[in-house]
């Protein structure tokens, strides 16, 4: 278990043990993050590494992973504590049963033992000695309004309950907010974070992720992957693959015994890397029917 980071140095070696290659960027903001207390805003396209990084984290401290993923219409009640009306409701039968004190009754019910914890509130109650990781993940995706609501729990990571008043963590969780840049986040949500944009990888960072998470392909086989995909993304596409469809297309050929990608391999696979019907129109009908087109993919 890593208790702190002594350096970046170190981060960029744990998170290669953990196998996730890293740049020397992105670990300056994770290990100013774990010094500061701050959050992250991770941003970047769908399918480059954002969510990862905080499964990574959480593995490296030991800790729990608490994850809120965001949608439209996601509000404060979802996302942080409802009260359990009905187990409220037999509590107080019971006790007038018993004939309880209305007020130790009231009292009663407003405690956390009739609270259904949402991950906002799981994070800070859990933040004893070895806090969680909190991913609120593809922000983007949340109304405004949600928005707003999170700028009290990053700045100052407590919340107010009318019933029972204030609860603080007693130390920070390290939390990440992603985005996919779907739509623009507020300034005052990304004032309160670290930034950091993770771009598509270089080919020799693609290549070194492939060769730590698929462990049973041969380089050669691996580089061939590893310049197709950068190649794709130099074409025009509604969606670029990313290094999640990098890994799961090397994952599927090896599941098919392949070692070698040629225009049929590619053709039966195209599904694992383009995810629209226009793209895939565009690549057969476009590019992969030039032999010398096809020849500079592969």
């Amino acid at each position: 278990m890593i208790d702190r980071f002594e350096d970046i140095d170190q981060v960029v070696q744990e998170l290669g043990k953990a196998q996730y290659i890293a740049d020397r960027a992105l670990a300056t903001v994770l290990y100013l993050a774990h010094r500061l207390e701050k959050p992250i805003f991770l941003e970047g396209e769908p399918g480059v590494g954002k969510t990862e990084v905080a499964v990574v984290m959480a593995r490296l401290f030991q800790t729990d992973l608490i994850r809120l993923q965001c949608y439209e219409g996601l509000d404060a009640a979802t996302s942080l504590y409802e009260w359990d009306y009905p187990k409220q409701l037999m509590h107080i039968r019971l006790q007038q049963e018993g004939s309880s004190n209305p007020e130790e009754i009231e009292q009663a019910i407003y405690s956390l033992k009739f609270l259904i914890k949402r991950p906002l509130l799981e994070a800070i109650l859990r933040s004893d000695e070895n806090p969680p990781v909190l991913l609120i993940d593809e922000i983007d995706r949340s109304d405004e309004e949600f928005e707003a609501f999170l700028l009290e729990i990053l700045s100052d990571f407590q919340i107010t309950i009318p019933e029972m008043g204030t609860i603080k963590a007693r130390k920070r969780p390290m939390v990440i907010v992603t985005s996919n840049r779907t739509r623009d986040v507020h300034d005052a949500l990304k004032r309160r974070c670290l930034y950091h944009w993770i771009d598509y990888p270089s080919f020799e960072k693609e290549y070194a992720i492939i060769m730590a998470k698929v462990p049973d392909i041969e380089s050669r086989f691996a580089e061939q992957i590893t310049r197709f995909m950068q190649r794709i993304r130099q074409v025009d596409l509604l969606k670029k693959p990313g290094i999640s469809e990098t890994l799961d297309w090397a994952q599927a050929l090896l599941a098919l015994h392949k070692d070698y990608l040629d225009e049929a391999v590619v053709l039966e696979t195209l599904g694992c890397i383009l995810k629209y019907q226009e793209d895939l129109k565009r690549f057969r009908e476009e590019i992969w029917t030039s032999h010398e087109q096809a020849a500079a993919f592969l």
